[in-house]
């Protein structure tokens, strides 16, 4: 079914209830009829190192200690008896997080990853094997072409090649329910679902066939962007600053700023695996740029 991107973000002016989390590494929000969860493996520290376009009174006014905070986040999502995971970390807590809400391995029914570096899809195995032995596994055909692409391999620094060889492991241990599918562009003048209730919208830079997903229905919807942004501090006043992680710095800022533009516009909730606990929240306009406001 086909629909209108304009009618899809005009009517996401959602009215969303946080919960109480579960755990430290928990934490839930009502979305329409279903639940979303962020399941985390942990906060830390990022370094202003890693940033790219920053000039030293940015880093002056919005990290002046030189660091910032940072997590590594798993979304999951409840909805008519479906559990949906977007993204799968390192696998690390994933399981145990999952066991804390009474969800079992063989209880996932679809995965979708926004990209294939080993943050992200490192819970799709155990002993090579794959962890979730139901679960329909979502990659979109670009980050497919480029992290299966042997030529692509040859030609990256060598301590980049364990990452190529961890996503044909899971390429493999999923391709019997593995789907590929182009996403939408976020211009586009129609939206197509790829699940019901999920949507697909290109946002490359970070990889070549990096992918965020706009989840729910009518007018309780959600954007889950995987790694749009690493430093929240620095990149929603300015989201022109890259990451040394971009393999496409300037169209990972492009991604970012049309992604950001939009959601701020229609008022959609957002979700990042690198945000802060609690890793979910709305975006305002400021100057300079954006300020996030954490879910609560």
């Amino acid at each position: 079914m086909k629909h209108r991107i304009l009618v899809i973000v005009s009517l996401v002016m959602a009215t969303i209830y946080a919960n109480a989390q579960t755990n430290e590494n928990i934490f839930s929000m009502n979305l329409g009829t279903g639940k979303v969860f962020l399941l985390s493996e942990g906060q830390r520290k990022g370094s202003t190192e890693i940033l790219i376009g920053a000039k030293p009174e940015i880093i002056a006014k919005y990290a002046p200690d030189k660091s910032f905070p940072m997590a590594a986040n798993v979304f999951l999502w409840q909805i008519n008896g479906k559990n949906i995971l977007f993204d799968t970390g390192y696998g690390k807590a994933l399981l145990d997080n999952l066991q804390s809400l009474q969800i079992k391995p063989e209880n996932i029914d679809a995965i979708f990853i926004t990209h294939m570096h080993g943050d992200h899809i490192g819970g799709l195995l155990r002993n090579d094997q794959a962890v979730f032995p139901k679960a329909a596994l979502y990659v979109s055909q670009a980050e497919y072409d480029y992290w299966t692409n042997d030529e692509t391999m040859k030609q990256s620094p060598e301590n980049y090649r364990e990452g190529f060889l961890f996503a044909k492991k899971v390429i493999s241990a999923y391709k019997d329910r593995l789907h590929l599918f182009e996403p939408n562009a976020i211009n586009s003048p129609y939206f197509k679902e790829l699940y019901s209730g999920v949507k697909a919208i290109a946002a490359y830079g970070h990889t070549p066939g990096h992918t965020v997903y706009l989840i729910g229905f009518g007018n309780n919807q959600m954007l889950i962007w995987g790694d749009l942004t690493h430093a929240m501090a620095v990149q929603m006043p300015h989201p022109e600053i890259a990451v040394t992680y971009d393999t496409n710095p300037e169209k990972a800022a492009q991604s970012r700023s049309l992604i950001i533009q939009t959601v701020t516009k229609y008022a959609i909730p957002v979700a990042g695996m690198h945000i802060a606990y609690p890793g979910m929240g709305t975006i305002e306009k400021s100057d300079p740029g954006y300020r996030f406001i954490p879910a609560k």
